[in-house]
């Protein structure tokens, strides 16, 4: 007898059904864009966002190697992204996945940006030399994150699409933000994932992402308040938090003592 006949015979139904229905709001599959011979990617995009750029015809038309992104991520990509194109970025993302959204994000940069693609799964290494360069490890491994970014000579952006769970986001953003050049980006997506158990997270859990992005904004506004810098590594040079739907941008520049002043 199969170990899950044996699971059945020994836990009653309404045990198993309570189970099954607590992750059952925990899943992307109603998102699904539907396609069929009327759908259009490009044009659900534009309709959506009134958005159009060279990103979503590269998004849009991607072939042989899969890129599997969110609609609404598209317009945000290029609103924070643009500003570096045509120049020789650093650009690091982690999660590798199918090797997609390197092959994106190379054609959106350019031949001159030097992209770097981190995974925990070592079938990834395969997508090493394609369209950037893939290193196999963990995003909370702080000696294999400085190997790499020494190995990139610095990070001007970075994508973080790894692993999703609450443990791993804060940690990799505070070994790597302190990395990142002053002007430069660390986005984090899927973070949906924050109000997902299986995650680590859920709706007003102590260790949902949002809660430690509570911290960031505290010490932002620090100067107005007795209770100091929580999270100092990165908010001392953090000028500007940016939340949307799934999405947190940082900004890193250097950071004044706020002042006013009174013209006549």
């Amino acid at each position: 007898m199969k170990l899950k006949e044996i699971i059945k015979i020994l836990v009653p139904n309404v045990f198993m059904e309570r189970d099954r229905s607590r992750y059952k709001p925990e899943s992307t599959k109603k998102f699904k864009f539907n396609f069929n011979e009327d759908s259009d990617v490009k044009k659900d995009i534009q309709g959506k966002y009134g958005h159009d750029s060279d990103l979503l015809e590269f998004f849009a038309t991607n072939k042989d190697v899969i890129v599997h992104k969110w609609h609404h991520y598209i317009p945000l990509y290029d609103r924070y992204f643009s500003s570096f194109r045509g120049r020789k970025i650093r650009f690091l993302e982690i999660g590798v996945s199918k090797g997609g959204s390197l092959q994106m994000w190379r054609k959106y940069f350019g031949d001159d940006a030097i992209i770097f693609g981190i995974d925990i799964n070592p079938d990834c290494e395969k997508f090493n030399g394609l369209a950037g360069q893939v290193r196999i490890g963990s995003q909370t491994d702080k000696i294999f994150l400085e190997s790499v970014v020494r190995e990139m000579g610095g990070v001007d952006i970075v994508l973080d699409d790894g692993s999703h769970h609450m443990e791993h986001i804060p940690a990799t953003l505070k070994f790597l933000f302190p990395h990142l050049s002053y002007g430069g980006i660390y986005m984090i997506e899927d973070l949906h994932a924050a109000y997902w158990k299986r995650f680590g997270g859920g709706y007003r859990a102590k260790i949902n992402f949002f809660r430690f992005l509570m911290d960031l904004v505290d010490d932002m506004h620090h100067w107005y308040h007795t209770k100091g810098l929580k999270q100092a590594v990165i908010s001392k040079d953090c000028s500007g938090i940016h939340i949307h739907d799934s999405i947190v941008v940082l900004e890193k520049n250097k950071v004044h003592e706020p002042v006013h002043s009174k013209n006549s």
